[in-house]
């Protein structure tokens, strides 16, 4: 590829982004961000809410029929539901009222096309609200429940596992305030199913069912929650008989407030919501081993780049991405988490003014859309819609995507070349702009590897023989 070839290529790379807000500079719409791209963003206001009203929760839907996908956003007075199939115009098709009274958290899981949502608002119950209702929405509608479910009053939050079709209401006052089950397999006659309250309050929680390495428990249904200050692992393929298999305990306790597992199901990933303001410390991710459920183990700590508050994280394939409070949306690369490493990749910070340990700013994060759509909620700031940039969306670039990203992690910093030809006469690298900052000539072989560790952080261009490029892959 000729010099010429690579400006026609950020041309093109310009009219295709220039309906969102690129990340340049460090900067999109003046929110501080690394290597993720804004869309859209939505307005308390615009979400149906008033001068009172704060953001909670978020999770997605994506209907089955046509693939249109769409962001339902907890508020303290309401559920809002956005479509956001087009990401860089969200429709706010109307809100869910709360079931009583205004609650701070109100939270959101979706099963088999129909959503859950539960609050600590008083005599809240279970709000149930089929999903296919938003499919011919074209003025905004105050909307009504489809069912209820009343045999608990309020609730901090609530977990599906949709292998099972059972929901787990969480932070009730029932059983303690451990996990509630209910019977969800027909949405709209959900059936009490018991729950477990040996180990008391939970506040969070993931349930699977497990396909780990540990035998002895493979085809169970698990539980896995935050129970203020510790981890409670729980068998609960019988609903009637609970079983509780372990306990962790860790040191510098704040209170143990949410975790998720990695996709291999050997790692879980906790955070704690208090220790950055009990201890001083940056914001903090405990990564314990669950390999042995029966007796799972610290593997390490990760400290991240700032002081605020870890809030809800989620892993999708060999991310971690983690609303982080005050510092927004961070994504850490787990893919060297057996290393003891995991690397932030990229940030979008929905609170500009600071990143210290307050409870203000990005509340959770659902990143689970095909599209590669990212949608933050933000407490005073509503609804992002947001993306990786193209740097990050793959790690493999073709013959017209043949831009890189460096960024600061010594166990990435090497890039492998393929080429049309067993052998590469020259290798160079490209600046955006179009300045060469590396260049290696004379017998390098296919599957050449490079070490560019000593470039600059940012995006670069590789060029191989000047114009036959098949593949870089970035390791």
């Amino acid at each position: 590829m000729m010099k010429s070839k690579l400006f026609i290529l950020l041309f093109i790379t310009s009219l295709i982004c220039q309906a969102q807000t690129i990340c340049n500079a460090g900067f999109a719409a003046g929110y501080p961000c690394h290597n993720i791209d804004l869309f859209a963003h939505l307005s308390i206001a615009q979400l149906g809410g008033d001068s009172d009203t704060k953001g909670n929760d978020i999770w997605g839907w994506t209907d089955p029929l046509n693939n249109k996908e769409y962001a339902l956003v907890g508020l303290t007075s309401h559920t809002a539901f956005v479509d956001i199939t087009n990401p860089t115009n969200p429709i706010y098709l109307g809100k869910l009222p709360t079931q009583t009274t205004n609650s701070v958290w109100r939270d959101i899981k979706v099963y088999n096309n129909y959503a859950f949502i539960v609050s600590e608002a008083a005599g809240h119950g279970m709000q149930v609200f089929d999903l296919t209702r938003l499919r011919n929405v074209t003025t905004p509608i105050i909307f009504t429940n489809d069912a209820h479910y009343a045999d608990f009053g309020n609730a901090h939050n609530i977990a599906i596992n949709e292998a099972t079709g059972y929901a787990y209401a969480i932070g009730t006052s029932t059983f303690n305030g451990g996990p509630h089950f209910i019977n969800i397999q027909n949405p709209l006659m959900p059936i009490a199913a018991g729950g477990y309250g040996d180990e008391d309050y939970t506040h969070d929680a993931q349930i699977i069912n497990y396909t780990g390495v540990d035998a002895t428990h493979v085809g169970k249904e698990i539980f896995f929650g935050a129970n203020e200050d510790k981890v409670v692992i729980l068998d609960v393929t019988n609903k009637t008989n609970p079983i509780l298999l372990s306990v962790f305990n860790y040191d510098n306790t704040g209170y143990s407030h949410q975790c998720w597992l990695t996709e291999d199901q050997k790692y879980l990933i906790l955070g704690d919501e208090l220790d950055e303001i009990d201890f001083g410390f940056n914001t903090k991710n405990i990564i314990i081993n669950v390999s042995d459920l029966d007796n799972p183990t610290l593997k390490w700590d990760y400290f991240g780049e700032t002081t605020a508050i870890d809030h809800n994280g989620y892993t999708k394939g060999n991310d971690y991405y983690l609303a982080n409070y005050r510092a927004g949306m961070r994504i850490m690369d787990i893919t060297n988490i057996d290393a003891e490493n995991m690397n932030e990749i990229a940030f979008f910070d929905t609170f500009p003014s600071s990143d210290s340990a307050s409870f203000n700013g990005a509340w959770s994060v659902y990143p689970y859309f095909t599209s590669q759509s990212i949608v933050i909620s933000d407490i005073e700031s509503g609804l992002f819609v947001v993306k990786k940039n193209a740097a990050l969306s793959n790690n493999s670039f073709s013959l017209n995507e043949s831009k890189f990203d460096i960024y600061p992690n010594p166990l990435k910093n090497t890039l492998f070349i393929k080429s049309e030809n067993d052998l590469i006469n020259t290798v160079s690298i490209l600046s955006v702009e179009g300045r060469k900052v590396y260049e290696a000539k004379g017998s390098l072989l296919n599957n050449q590897q490079i070490d560019v560790s000593g470039l600059e952080k940012g995006i670069y261009f590789i060029l191989i023989n000047e114009s036959n490029i098949t593949k870089v892959i970035k390791e």
